[in-house]
């Protein structure tokens, strides 16, 4: 299990979640971000840095945002790890 960037996320793009990342899990897409599930140690950390609190752990991603769970295994495949917070 992993946790997930969900909805809330796309178009903001925050990264202080990535900084408290002890894997470097996190990828940076065109819109948000993704979390690889293969890396993920299920850790916590980056959900209470999330501004938006668009990441939840894969069991509990509400329903209507259960197509995220595939979407971020396929956006860590796609896009370049992120591993320092981004100045806004």
């Amino acid at each position: 299990m992993a946790f997930v960037v969900t909805e809330p996320c796309h178009g903001c793009k925050y990264t202080d979640c990535v900084a408290v990342c002890p894997c470097d899990c996190f990828h940076e897409g065109e819109q948000m971000l993704y979390i690889d599930p293969d890396n993920c140690i299920d850790c916590e950390a980056c959900v209470p840095e999330c501004p938006v609190e668009a990441i939840f752990h894969e069991s509990t991603v509400p329903e209507k945002w259960r197509t995220y769970i595939a979407l971020n295994a396929e956006g860590a495949r796609r896009y370049p790890v992120i591993t320092e917070k981004k100045v806004r």
